[in-house]
Parts: structure tokens; C-alpha cells; sequence
């Protein structure tokens, strides 16, 4: 019996999408606003799911608790209130869309979550724009 269990976080974050091999009239054609040399923001919504069969002792598919501190400590604290282009290392060579950002947080959490559990991460950058990592 497969089980999902999952924890919703948020951070708020400035970016800017930018391909640095692009005149600035390119990047605003392909980007938009969203190119914006002086940067802009999102009030990002995070889930995080893992799924995988309970423990037969404890009940737990993942203890919640100790999610809500790995998703504090390795990526709520490095993206909350930063500008992911200037302020982490994570994006200072890749571009920081939402599906970067999803890709790059799963990746930080699948190191410290067993590998018997998947993770998926989904990712809201609007009320109406989110994107989900990986893919069904």
C-alpha cells in the first residue's frame, strides 16, 4: 500500500529571466515582462510529496515534521526574500523559470529523503501558473 503524504511551504523571491547569449530585444520577446533588467517577483507556493509505504511501527509514509525542517533549512531559508539570480548559486548560470526552480528544489531534497520514498515537487508561481516535478 502506497501512500502520498505532502507538505505545503511558501517563499517569496525576485527573478529575472534572462538567456545571457540574447540581445536584451530578444530576451524581452521570448520573456516579456518577465525580463524585466530590474527584476520582479513571485509569491511561490511549494508542495512537497512523498510517497512510499508506511512504517508498520510508527504508521508514518514520512514524519511531517521532519519534512517542514528539511523544506526550512534547505530551501525556504536559501530562496525566501533573495533574488534567485544575485543571491544563490543555484541560478547564477541557469535561468530561474519555474520549472528550473521546481528541478533545482527536488534535487536539493531527494539527497537527504531515502531513496526507497519518491518526491515530487510542485510549484506555484501564480494562482494559475505551477508546474510539477518530475512529470507523471
Amino acid at each position: 500500500m502506497r501512500i502520498k503524504v505532502s507538505r505545503k511551504e511558501h517563499f517569496n523571491a525576485a527573478h529575472r529571466l534572462f538567456n545571457p547569449a540574447w540581445t536584451e530585444e530578444r530576451n524581452k520577446q521570448v520573456f516579456g515582462k518577465c525580463s524585466n533588467p530590474n527584476y520582479h517577483g513571485h509569491n511561490y507556493e511549494l508542495i512537497v510529496t512523498v510517497t512510499g509505504e508506511p512504517d508498520p511501527e510508527t504508521g508514518y509514509v514520512y514524519d511531517m515534521k521532519v519534512l517542514s525542517d528539511l523544506i526550512r533549512e534547505h530551501v525556504t531559508q536559501k530562496f525566501d526574500h533573495k533574488n534567485l539570480n544575485l543571491d544563490t548559486e543555484y541560478f547564477k548560470t541557469l535561468n530561474p523559470t519555474a520549472e528550473n526552480i521546481a528541478v533545482v528544489i527536488w534535487k536539493i531534497l531527494r539527497e537527504k529523503i531515502d531513496s526507497s520514498l519518491d518526491v515530487k515537487i510542485t510549484l506555484y508561481e501564480t494562482e494559475r501558473n505551477y508546474v510539477e516535478y518530475p512529470a507523471d
